[in-house]
């Protein structure tokens, strides 16, 4: 059976579960007790002009993402288990495969959940949480589970949220980064499973303090992270060590009104110059900068007009290295779709932008938006393409994007159409960089996801 037939086969799972009567589907759970839920999606991605250096100019590939949701719960007490598997199809080796496509049949999520209410003062609620579990926080550029992506990351550890009537939440966590396994390219190309491991070698802990005061549209926020690694038998890093501040402020968006935002992370600590272990250790100093100012406009498509610019800093030729690293944080909201495309992410990257968003019906919501492409420093690659000018003679100005995604609900709440597409004009850089891949980049992705 080939893989695009296996792919087609897979399409009839999320179809049939769109379409189940809606009373066997939408009964809900009574608030003790078993649940049970889930969803497939399947996505058709073709890209031509891969900006990427050293894969595949032009692809198409199928991918399917199964997830499968069940808890308890008793009172204060909830139990969690949930099985994501996520494949791809019509793939070879000059596919750009990872586990960031491919993860099959992991446990991801197994936690025990505590709601402990008002255990610490009359005005609180604390919950802690325990176990395997997926982790956002904050605005989630630097730890987010990532929808777009076809896999996510997963945590092991603890975490403890503490709420208050003032507005005001205080988050702390430690947890260990889930491997994903596994990772050799045969194995992924052939859809290999291995369950994920998790161990003190990698450890990642910090804490968010924001607020937000009920009724009021300004938020603060700030966040310390710190994520550390060293090598192991049979896997070698870059011994990172990396502290991170991040603060953050804005306001929401409210019709007739206008909307900002910034945030700034600042990087710093120590990671080696490669993974070998005779590899020289080298101090890190990086950056983060986004600031955003939006307009809700009136009107029945509820149109929102965000201007943006972001700036991730790259490594230049100072001896201290000043790439920043976005750790596990998402990329689709902001700068673009991950899987086949995946050629934008927060490192060595200026770039101002507007977008376009509508809501059209409550089944329906897009965007559109414009980005131009520039490098932080022009000696370090692209941001995620890998293509480089060590002597940084090639100038900084990658290009232009256009990116826009359109949902639309066929069944409410039960089946979902999602078209994503990218397009990179290339600018002086992506065509002068000795290592640059030849022409524009045009992507598309179509997707359908049942929910059950």
């Amino acid at each position: 059976m080939t893989g695009l037939a296996k792919a087609i086969g897979v399409a009839v799972l999320p179809l049939a579960a769109g379409f189940l009567p809606q009373q066997a589907q939408a009964a809900e759970a009574p608030k003790d007790g078993f649940t049970f839920n889930g969803n497939i999606r399947l996505r058709y991605e073709a890209i031509d002009g891969q900006a990427r250096a050293g894969f595949n100019p032009s692809e198409d590939w199928v991918s399917s993402r199964t997830i499968l949701h069940l808890d308890y719960k008793h009172d204060w007490l909830q139990v969690v288990g949930e099985l994501w598997d996520s494949r791809v199809w019509n793939t070879n080796r000059g596919s750009p495969v990872s586990t960031t496509d491919v993860n099959t049949l992991e446990p991801v999520q197994a936690y025990i959940q505590a709601d402990l209410g008002k255990a610490l003062g009359a005005d609180t609620h604390t919950t802690v949480v325990a176990g395997r579990f997926m982790l956002a926080v904050g605005s989630r550029r630097l730890i987010a589970a990532d929808d777009y992506r076809n896999t996510t990351s997963g945590y092991t550890g603890i975490r403890a949220d503490v709420t208050n009537k003032q507005g005001t939440t205080f988050t702390g966590f430690y947890v260990m980064p889930q491997t994903r396994l596994p990772d050799a390219q045969a194995q992924l190309l052939d859809n290999a499973s291995a369950l994920d491991k998790e161990s003190l070698a990698a450890v990642l802990w910090g804490g968010l303090v924001s607020h937000q005061a009920k009724g009021s549209r300004f938020m603060k926020e700030a966040v310390f992270v710190h994520f550390g690694e060293h090598d192991q038998p049979g896997r070698n890093t870059r011994d990172r060590s990396l502290n991170n501040i991040n603060l953050r402020a804005g306001t929401d968006p409210k019709l007739g009104k206008f909307d900002w935002g910034v945030e700034g992370i600042y990087q710093w600590g120590h990671a080696s110059a490669s993974t070998a272990p005779t590899a020289a250790t080298l101090n890190v100093s990086a950056t983060f900068l986004r600031a955003t100012l939006g307009y809700s406009m009136a009107g029945k498509w509820k149109p929102h007009i965000l201007a943006e610019l972001d700036r991730a800093s790259g490594d230049g030729t100072s001896g201290t290295y000043g790439r920043f690293d976005t750790l596990f944080g998402m990329r689709r909201a902001d700068l673009g779709p991950a899987g086949l495309y995946s050629e934008l992410g927060r490192s060595n990257l200026l770039t101002p932008g507007i977008r376009v968003e509508v809501t059209p019906s409550k089944a329906t919501d897009a965007f559109l938006g414009y980005r131009a492409l520039w490098l932080a420093d022009a000696h370090d690659s692209f941001s995620n393409t890998s293509v480089r000018d060590a002597k940084g003679q090639s100038g900084t100005f990658a290009g232009h994007q256009i990116d826009m995604r359109l949902r639309h609900w066929l069944v409410p709440k039960r089946l979902r159409f999602e078209l994503d597409s990218a397009f990179i004009l290339r600018g002086e850089f992506l065509e002068r960089a000795p290592n640059r891949p030849a022409g524009d980049t045009k992507y598309v992705s179509l997707n359908v996801t049942g929910f059950f």
